[in-house]
Order: structure tokens, then sequence, then C-alpha cells
């Protein structure tokens, strides 16, 4: 793409699966560890609510839609749930596997998947993608050859600004908000 601010509608009218890595893109790349009062082991991890509700709203849109991180969380486990899409973690970050076995899955090609990303261990899924987005935190890899860049970091509104942006690209973007703000004003 020549513009890495916005999605060509032809590239986002073929996006069927959305992958999303969890760290360093839904969250700000940190972590909290600690430990519980019987001496088990804490993590906890901030997301960001409204990329929550962008990731929802592309399921709304009728996408499939993954987090496949390269790490074992509880926290991710349970977000994942909070926004009912796919999650997978990954020992080792040996992302490429899970996602050529979610493009079997969902009876897609590598054409028709989407992945907003930002570091090296995201390289093996993002190379092949057909519609590669980087959050602005990214790092040189992920930046140099992402189609679309976010304005926002990881964490900070990066992931909604790139469902806004696929959405608007695919002209569903209002018609999402309208049905949003329907369905909560019913009584």
């Amino acid at each position: 793409m020549s513009n890495p601010t916005t999605i060509a509608a032809e590239v986002a009218e073929r996006v069927k699966l959305v992958i999303f890595d969890v760290d360093g893109v839904l969250t700000e790349a940190g972590i909290y560890v600690g430990s519980t009062p019987d001496g088990g082991s804490l993590e906890l991890k901030r997301f960001d609510i409204q990329d929550g509700l962008g990731v929802k709203m592309l399921v709304w849109a009728d996408l499939k839609v993954a987090l496949v991180s390269g790490r074992q969380s509880e926290a991710t486990s349970i977000r994942a749930l909070e926004l009912n899409v796919e999650c997978y973690q990954v020992p080792d970050a040996k992302k490429l596997p899970v996602v050529e076995a979610l493009i079997q899955k969902h009876g897609v090609s590598w054409e028709e998947v989407a992945m907003l990303a930002d570091d090296i261990p995201d390289l093996s899924v993002f190379r092949k993608v057909g519609l590669k987005a980087a959050v602005s935190t990214a790092t040189k890899p992920v930046l140099d050859i992402a189609d679309w860049i976010a304005s926002k970091p990881g964490g900070r509104g990066a992931a909604r600004e790139f469902s806004d942006a696929l959405l608007s690209a695919r002209s569903q973007l209002d018609d999402i908000i309208e049905l949003y703000v329907e369905e909560r004003s019913r009584l």
C-alpha cells in the first residue's frame, strides 16, 4: 500500500480472519508479576477497553478473530473469553503452525488474513498475511513491512484504531456503530 495510514477497500474486503498478537498489541508490552498470600505466582495485564470494543466490532461484522500470543497467561485467556474470540498461547512464540491451522479451520487463504503485530516473534506470520498492520510502537522489522501503521501505541488504542480503519474500508463501521447504539437503546 502506498499510504500506511489507510487501508484500501479491495484489501479490506478480502479479510475474513483477523489475528491479534497480545503483548505489545493489546497490552503495553509490560506485565505485573507478584505472588498470592499462599505463595502462588500472580500475573496481571492491563487491557484497553476501547481496544476490546474494537475487537468485538470485528466479530459483529462477521469476521473471525483470534488472539495468538507467544506467552502463556491466564490474563490473556480471561480477556479472550470476555471478547468471545479464539485464543492460542504458543510456547516459544512458534505462531506460524497455529495460524496455518487456523487458516485451514476457517477455510481461508493467507491473502484473507489480517494481523496486528508489534515485534519479531510475529514476523513468521506477519510476512505471509494479506494485510499487515502494526502498532506505532512496533519494532523496525515489523514497521518496515507493514501495510498500515497505527498512530497509537499497543495497549493504548491501536487495536481500536485498526478495527475502525478496517471496518471503515469495508464500509461497515457506521452500520456496526448504529447497531450497537440501537441494541443498547432498547428497554
